[in-house]
């Protein structure tokens, strides 16, 4: 077995054992592109061997994706993805898996009719909305991993001859996963039990408020009467851990809907939508954005943030050290799986009910009542870099630094 197969064979454990947790008994849907079909094979015999009853693939081509943005009359973009929806909240309300494998070209839409985008992106989350809802409250066991294709690899590595870029990528790919040094599940628990000290601290303080300092920058974050701050792992509605996202390095919450003021600057670009948004700057008052300016995409965020009520407000608080290992590879991926856990970041729209004591037992009624916001949306984007500072501000009005120049401070 060359050096490359076995790298992948664990990556395909990794995914299977850590990210998904399959157990015995359970479904597992994988969504994936052609291009990662080397890889979908090798994590679908690892699914069965570790007891999976069914491993069903849904493929997707970047090519026939933006055929149909090209060449398909505008009522087709109303045509919302029902058969997927049916099958999603079946397999969420039978306990199963989800594992999305990633690949996607950040510039794939690129010169699309931004009303084609915005369109179907309020068409397909209409009909995914109450999946949404089961993924937010940790219904079923998700991950999302990545895998290069021919398209991103070029846009990340522009400067690595062509024959060599896919190679490139999937050396970044797997260092950011902790594969190929060791006992990448060991180093996994490692990482996991460090993110969980941090989490529990944030936690026991309970702050009221986070108050962000950076050049383009001062934003105060009101934080909801009985936030939980997460790590890495979660818990499945039957008692299953999984990991979300394969890379993370955040520790998030959720933010209090109303209290939301200030500017904030991005630190990375966004790719949305099969487009690119850059050096972008979101304006709130009382919770809610009223201002955006972008020097690129600026009318796709504005559209995202159009995209209904809740998506003029903030449904994410994370924290990542400026100085972690995605960060410090110096490589922009273009893709948020990466890009968000090189920086602190926020998200626009819904909240997680998970972030909330209790939550995942609440009504979206209830939920809101409780300051979390709802939205058919959720995207995060990058904030942080080496010169943000962050405060928690207690009930009792005093600021303690939990952030000094990009890095914890506890």
């Amino acid at each position: 077995m060359s050096d490359f197969q076995s790298k992948l064979e664990q990556y395909a454990e990794l995914a299977v054992r850590v990210g998904v947790n399959i157990q015995p008994g359970q479904r597992l849907v994988i969504n994936a592109s052609i291009d990662a079909v080397e890889f979908v094979r090798v994590v679908t015999k690892k699914a069965y061997e570790a007891g999976a009853v069914l491993v069903k693939v849904n493929w997707s081509d970047d090519q026939i994706a933006r055929m149909r943005y090209d060449l398909a009359p505008d009522e087709s973009f109303e045509i919302g993805p029902k058969w997927y929806a049916a099958e999603m909240e079946e397999l969420a309300v039978d306990g199963g898996a989800i594992l999305h494998v990633v690949s996607d070209d950040p510039d794939l839409l690129k010169g699309v009719n931004p009303e084609r985008i915005s369109t179907y992106q309020m068409t397909a989350n209409k009909a995914l909305a109450k999946y949404r809802e089961y993924v937010q409250s940790e219904k079923l066991s998700w991950s999302i991993v990545a895998v290069p294709s021919e398209a991103w690899a070029a846009k990340v590595f522009p400067d690595v001859a062509k024959e060599e870029q896919v190679s490139a990528m999937w050396d970044a790919i797997l260092k950011a996963v902790r594969v190929g040094n060791g006992d990448a599940i060991e180093a996994w628990e490692k990482h996991v039990e460090l993110l969980n000290t941090k989490s529990k601290y944030l936690n026991d303080k309970a702050y009221k408020q986070l108050h962000y300092v950076a050049p383009g920058t001062d934003l105060t974050i009101g934080l909801p009467e009985g936030h939980l701050w997460a790590a890495a792992e979660s818990t499945s509605e039957r008692g299953f851990t999984f990991m979300a996202n394969m890379p993370t390095e955040e520790v998030f919450t959720a933010p209090l809907k109303s209290d939301v003021n200030g500017y904030v600057s991005s630190t990375k670009p966004l790719s949305y939508g099969g487009n690119i948004i850059d050096n972008f700057k979101l304006t709130f008052k009382d919770g809610r954005i009223v201002g955006i300016e972008a020097q690129q995409g600026q009318d796709t965020l504005e559209r995202l943030v159009s995209m209904d009520e809740g998506s003029h407000y903030l449904g994410e608080v994370a924290l990542v050290p400026h100085k972690s290992p995605i960060s410090e590879s110096n490589i922009l991926y273009y893709n948020t799986l990466f890009d968000e856990n090189a920086s602190n970041h926020l998200a626009i729209g819904s909240a997680y009910a998970f972030n909330l004591i209790g939550g995942k037992e609440l009504s979206r009624d209830e939920l809101n009542e409780r300051g979390l916001n709802n939205s058919l949306t959720h995207v995060d984007f990058m904030i942080g870099s080496g010169e943000m500072d962050i405060y928690g501000i207690t009930k009792d009005g005093e600021k303690e630094p939990v952030f000094r120049q990009g890095e914890w401070a506890f």
